[in-house]
C-alpha cells in the first residue's frame, strides 16, 4: 500500500528528486548496516524472537510515516523502518530450516506467492486512498495496523523451535562435509560453524548475542569477499535493475502516458498477481529444468533485461502491459533462484546468516539506487530502467564466466539429496 506511493508523498511535501534520492539512500544505508546483525541475532536467539522485534519496529515506523507532515518528519519515519524491517529475510531462514535443499525452491516460491499477494490489494487500496485529501495518511496508518496483526500471529504460531533447529543442523552437517571434499571449502565452512554451532539456545548464555555479532560478521566479510563474490554481486546487480524499474515507475507512467495514480495500481496489482502466479509455478518449472538452479537464474535474467528495455522504448501504454505481465514472472522466479543459489554454495547451517549477507548485498542497491535513479530522471523518465538494462547485462556476464562454479555447486546438491 504505502511503497509505491513514497515517491508521491515526499514530493508533495516539496523534495527535489535528488532529496528524495538521498532520503531513500538513508533508508538503504540502515538495511545494509543492521541486516547481517538482524541475521546473526536470528541464529543466535531463535526465529520467533527475532520476528517480533521486527515487527513491531516496523509497525511504529509506519505510525510515524502517518505523522509526517514534512520532510524531515519523513526522513525520521524512515529509520526504525530501515532497521527492522527484515521479516520476510527472517522468515525465509525459518522455512530453510524447516525442508530439505531439493524441496526448498518449491517451498520459498510459494513464500513469495504469498508475499505477492500483498502486492496485489496495497496498490489498489493506496492508489485509491492517495486520491483522497489525507489518503497517504490513512495509508500509513493503517499499514501500521497490520503489522500489529502480523505480530499477534506470530505470537500465536506454535512451532517447536529448538527441535526444527536440532534436525536441521544434524542434516546439514553431512552437506557441509560434502562441500569440503567436492569444493574445498574448509576455510568458509570451519567459519560459518561457529555460528551453526550458536543456534542451539540451550548452549549459549543469553547474553551472548552482542557478544558474538561483531566476530560473526568479520567471518562473513570474508567469505562474502572470497568464494561467494560472484553470487553476491549478481544479486546486487539484479536488484539494482530490478528497483531502477520500479524507482520512478508510477510517475513516469504519469509523465509519459497521462495515466492516474488509482490506474497505475491497478497495473501493479495486476504484476503482482501474476508474480504470485509465478511463485505457485516455482516447482513445475525446476522439474522442467531438472532442478538446475543456475540455468533458470540465467534465463530468467536474460528475460528480465529484455523486458526492462522493451518498457524503456514503449510508445503506448499496451507495450507497458505486455512487459509487465512477463517482467512479473522474471522477477519471481530469479528471486527464488538466487536465494537458493546462496544457501546451496554457502551452506544452510547458519541461513539466517547467509540470507542477512543477502538482504546486506541487496541493501547496498536501495543506497545506490535513488540517488542513481534521481540523476537520470533529471534527464529522461525512461533514465532509470534504461541504466538498469546494463547493470542487467552485466549479471548475465558475471554468471556465465562462473558457469563452472554453479554446475559444482548443483552436483553437491543432487548428490546431498
Amino acid at each position: 500500500m504505502v511503497v509505491p506511493l513514497l515517491s508521491l508523498h515526499i514530493k508533495s511535501l516539496g523534495a527535489s528528486p535528488t532529496i528524495a534520492g538521498i532520503i531513500g539512500s538513508l533508508y538503504g544505508f540502515l538495511q545494509l548496516v543492521s541486516s547481517t546483525f538482524v541475521g546473526c541475532w536470528s541464529d543466535v536467539v531463535g526465529r520467533k524472537q527475532s520476528l517480533l522485534a521486527c515487527i513491531l519496529f516496523s509497525a511504529l515506523g509506519y505510525l510515524l510515516l502517518g505523522m509526517s507532515t514534512n520532510v524531515f518528519l519523513f526522513a525520521i519515519a524512515r529509520v526504525p523502518v530501515g532497521i527492522f524491517k527484515h521479516t520476510l529475510s527472517i522468515s525465509k531462514a525459518l522455512l530453510s530450516d524447516l525442508v530439505s535443499e531439493r524441496e526448498r525452491p518449491l517451498i520459498i516460491g510459494h513464500f513469495n506467492a504469498a508475499s505477492s499477494i500483498g502486492f496485489i490489494l496495497g496498490p489498489v487500496v493506496g492508489g485509491y486512498l492517495t486520491e483522497r485529501e489525507g489518503g497517504f495518511y490513512l495509508t500509513s496508518f493503517i499499514c501500521s495496523s497490520i503489522f500489529i496483526l502480523n505480530a499477534g500471529l506470530v505470537w500465536m504460531l506454535p512451532w517447536d523451535e529448538e527441535n526444527t533447529v536440532s534436525s536441521k543442523h544434524e542434516q546439514t552437517t553431512c552437506n557441509r562435509k560434502m562441500t569440503e571434499n567436492i569444493l574445498g571449502k574448509v576455510n568458509q565452512d570451519s567459519q560459518i560453524k561457529a555460528v551453526a554451532n550458536g543456534t542451539k539456545k540451550c548452549d549459549v548464555p543469553l547474553w551472548s548475542p552482542w557478544i558474538q555479532v561483531v566476530p560473526v560478521l568479520k567471518r562473513i566479510k570474508s567469505i562474502a569477499c572470497s568464494d561467494m563474490w560472484d553470487i553476491f554481486l549478481v544479486r546486487l546487480l539484479m536488484s539494482v535493475a530490478v528497483m531502477l524499474y520500479y524507482s520512478n515507475f508510477v510517475l513516469a507512467i504519469e509523465e509519459r502516458f497521462g495515466v492516474k495514480p488509482k490506474l497505475t495500481g491497478y497495473l501493479i496489482s495486476y504484476g503482482s498477481t501474476l508474480g504470485a502466479l509465478a511463485g505457485f509455478l516455482v516447482g513445475t518449472i525446476t522439474r522442467l529444468y531438472q532442478h538446475n538452479t543456475y540455468t533458470i537464474l540465467l534465463h530468467s535474467s536474460v528475460l528480465t533485461c529484455t523486458l526492462i528495455l522493451l518498457y524503456s522504448s514503449a510508445l503506448s501504454i499496451w507495450t507497458v502491459i505486455l512487459s509487465s505481465t512477463f517482467l512479473a514472472f522474471s522477477t519471481t522466479v530469479g528471486r527464488t533462484c538466487i536465494t537458493d543459489l546462496e544457501l546451496t554454495l554457502g551452506g544452510n547451517h547458519a541461513s539466517g546468516t547467509l540470507l542477512g549477507i543477502g538482504q546486506s548485498v541487496t541493501s547496498v542497491g536501495r543506497i545506490i539506487v535513488p540517488l542513481l535513479s534521481g540523476i537520470a530522471q533529471e534527464f529522461s523518465p525512461c533514465g532509470p530502467p534504461t541504466v538498469g538494462v546494463g547493470l542487467g547485462l552485466m549479471a548475465v556476464l558475471i554468471m556465465v564466466m562462473n558457469k563452472s562454479q554453479y554446475s559444482s555447486a548443483r552436483n553437491i546438491k543432487l548428490n546431498s539429496e
